[in-house]
Parts: C-alpha cells; sequence; structure tokens
C-alpha cells in the first residue's frame, strides 16, 4: 500500500484550494500558506490522511463489506467508473438519488424494476409487447440503468462512503450521517469538513488531484480483498485438512490395535524363564 508522496502530490496539484474569500474557517488545519490570494493546502497532512483513509478502506474492503463511491461532478466520473468498478465497489456518477441511502428499500425496489425488464427480454415476453410498449419500457430500462447501472449488485446499504466534493454531494453526506455511515471525502478549502470521518485535504477539481487520490485508496482496498481471498482459501484448506483427521485418527488405531499382539508376545513367552 504504497501512499502517494509529497512531489506526487504537489505534481498533481493537490496543493490547490479556492480563493481565500470563499475559505470556510474549518478547514483552516489544512492551509499552508496562502499564494496571490489563493489557499495552498499542507501536502504533508494531506499525505498522512490519504494513509490513514487507505488504511480504514483496506479493512473494509478485507471484511467483505462495500465502500460506494459517489462523485456527479464531471472531472471525477470516468476516474470513479474506472477504479471503483476495477475493484467491485458500487458507485454514483449521475443525479445523487435522493433517499437512496436513508430510503433504500424504495431504491431496491426500482433495482428489481430493472431486473425485471432483462428478465422479460430473455424469455420473450417482450417481443409479445406491441411497438409503443416496447420503446416505453426501453426508455425506462435506460433510465433505470443510468441512475441505478452501479448499484445494482448493492444488496444492503453501503458500510462507508468515500465522497469527491462534499459541498456539492452535501445531500449523500447527509444522509449517511443521519444513517450513521462512516464518510471519507476530498475536501477542499471551501467546503465543511465536519460531517466527514476521514478528511482528506485536497483539490477536488482537478481531475489528475481526484486521479491520485483514489489511485492510492483503491489500490490499498485491492490489497484487502486480495488478502480476504488467501484467508478464504487458507480457511478451505484448513477445512479440509480437518474433516480427514478423524479417518486418519481411525486408520492409525486400527493399525496399533494390528501391532499390539505382536509386541506382548515377547514378554509372555519370557515370564517362565524369570521364574
Amino acid at each position: 500500500m504504497a501512499t502517494p508522496t509529497f512531489d506526487q502530490l504537489l505534481e498533481a496539484g493537490c496543493h490547490f484550494g479556492h480563493l481565500k474569500r470563499k475559505w470556510n474557517p474549518a478547514m483552516e488545519p489544512y492551509i499552508f500558506m496562502e499564494r496571490n490570494g489563493i489557499h495552498i493546502i499542507d501536502l504533508y497532512k494531506t499525505a498522512a490522511k490519504i494513509e490513514e483513509a487507505a488504511a480504514a478502506l483496506k479493512q473494509i474492503a478485507k471484511s467483505g463489506k462495500k465502500v460506494l463511491f459517489v462523485a456527479t461532478k464531471k472531472q471525477a466520473k470516468e476516474a470513479i467508473a474506472e477504479k471503483a468498478g476495477a475493484i467491485g465497489m458500487p458507485y454514483v456518477i449521475e443525479r445523487w438519488p435522493g433517499g437512496m441511502l436513508t430510503n433504500f428499500p424504495t431504491i431496491r425496489k426500482a433495482v428489481k424494476k430493472m431486473t425485471t425488464i432483462d428478465k422479460m427480454e430473455k424469455d420473450g415476453t417482450f417481443d409479445n409487447l406491441s411497438k409503443r410498449e416496447k420503446l416505453q419500457i426501453t426508455r425506462q430500462r435506460a433510465k433505470l440503468e443510468k441512475n441505478l447501472g452501479s448499484i445494482a449488485d448493492l444488496g444492503r446499504l453501503p458500510s462507508a462512503l468515500f465522497v469527491v466534493d462534499v459541498m456539492k454531494e452535501h445531500i449523500a453526506v447527509a444522509e449517511a450521517n443521519r444513517l450513521g455511515i462512516p464518510v471519507f471525502a476530498m475536501v477542499d478549502t471551501n467546503s465543511d469538513p465536519n460531517g466527514v470521518d476521514y478528511v482528506i485535504p485536497a483539490n477536488d477539481d482537478a481531475s489528475r488531484s481526484i486521479e491520485i487520490v483514489l489511485d492510492a485508496l483503491c489500490a490499498a482496498m485491492a490489497e484487502g480483498l486480495q488478502e480476504r481471498s488467501v484467508e478464504k482459501a487458507d480457511a478451505a484448506d484448513e477445512k479440509e485438512d480437518g474433516e480427514a483427521t478423524p479417518g486418519k485418527r481411525r486408520r492409525v488405531r486400527r493399525s496399533a490395535a494390528a501391532e499390539a499382539p505382536a509386541a506382548e508376545a515377547p514378554a509372555e513367552a519370557e515370564a517362565p524363564a524369570a521364574e
């Protein structure tokens, strides 16, 4: 699990904050200085926070739980879809569906509806519909896919939320806070970090800045998933060994019983001589 170095973060532009007049005073601990009216983020603190968040996310992934990635801003969409998708984590890159967390059962119904339409196409039911009905259902399916496609496999509430730009995704953060779901987020100098459990102070507008943070976090989660796979394989091997043990014990007992008379015979033969 490699944390980005100071130079790598600097090169990616993670240190550029917003104009001083737009700052949020709660971000003061993470601001290094002001230059030409722009706040500069302390990259040593950014690196430390990335390492802390990566360690926590690795453990979540290792335990087999899901982390929901949320980023609906243009600069982050592609990176989120690629990197979260690569490790099998759900993500939202279109409009945040209000109540997605607080009203999760309703969202699951919408996902189920999408699955039902897919089933209709496979079993031939779709072919029996009129042209107009097909068009309506196809449009409905496309809309559901756009908004919910990436969370179709999310059968229960996520164990954590990762957010790019807490101001833009304030509804998602508020829902997570309400349900006690830990929030990991990239927080710029104009944002309020108080609703975030793991603050990563960084430029949340530049695509390179977003990518370098995502790379570190997703790499850590990939490690956690790999360790989980290894542990499961080891546990399966141990189970197989454990199941074989009773049979081995029975063979050992039979072998010992067969050898016992031969061992006792010399002792009986020697007894008269001793008298």
